[in-house]
């Protein structure tokens, strides 16, 4: 069952045209990636599918319905979770309450504060530390934590594993294929660890210069060494 679609999406900020009739779609219950180089418009695809940028032109529907124009919060209403590239957790709440925020909002559904704290095991011992005081990998699984307590539909992942040390990427990892295995929640992800991503990944986009160049699965794109050479720089 269609989850997502993008049609002809255009989006600028301001005079500056970054995405050109994109066109995407992803099923419910499944992991896509979104692969390209820095500045091929992969956090503006994330960020006009949230609403924080109106594609002019361009439609968004999510589980049929038009989301275009919505505002983030409704977005994130309708069952959309986004953990930014930057992480964005509350600095000055305790992981406790940088968890419960977003349960609060959420909907209900399998990932109960347990389960995710089954998880992500390191975070319950920090649950009275400050977001603020958290390293920026213990800060990564936090902002994943608070997507996916909210029981999206669909969770957006930015770089999650960005600046990250070996050890922690591999728990970030391993945590992003469980929360596929589980099967309520669509992944939409933008990771610059080819290799990790498509060893998650169900379908892939290619972006280079705001336009889609190649769509397909993992193994398809495996064999293209032309787009992975002038498309991604592998």
């Amino acid at each position: 069952m269609e989850l997502l679609r993008l049609e002809n999406v255009n989006s600028l900020y301001g005079r500056s045209h970054i995405l050109f009739d994109v066109y995407l779609d992803m099923n419910a219950g499944e992991t896509a990636a979104i692969l390209g180089r820095n500045g091929s418009g992969r956090t503006t695809t994330l960020k006009t599918i949230m609403g924080l940028i109106t594609p002019s032109p361009g439609r968004v529907f999510l589980g049929g319905e038009e989301i275009t124009g919505w505002m983030p919060y409704r977005v994130a209403k309708k069952g959309v979770a986004y953990v930014p590239e930057e992480r964005r957790v509350f600095t000055t709440l305790t992981v406790r309450d940088n968890l419960e925020v977003a349960e609060k909002v959420g909907r209900k559904g399998y990932w109960t504060r347990e389960r995710v704290l089954d998880l992500f095991q390191p975070l319950q011992k920090l649950l009275h530390r400050k977001g603020g005081h958290l390293s920026g990998g213990e800060q990564q699984m936090v902002a994943v934590a608070r997507g996916i307590i909210q029981n999206p539909k669909l969770l957006i992942l930015d770089e999650p594993t960005e600046g990250l040390a070996p050890a922690i990427v591999h728990d970030i990892v391993a945590m992003i294929r469980t929360i596929k295995e589980q099967g309520d929640t669509a992944i939409l992800l933008v990771e610059q660890d080819v290799r990790t991503t498509l060893s998650v990944a169900d379908r892939v986009y290619v972006l280079d210069n705001g336009r889609v160049v190649f769509r397909g699965t993992p193994q398809e794109l495996d064999a293209r060494d032309d787009i992975k050479k002038h498309h991604m720089g592998v």
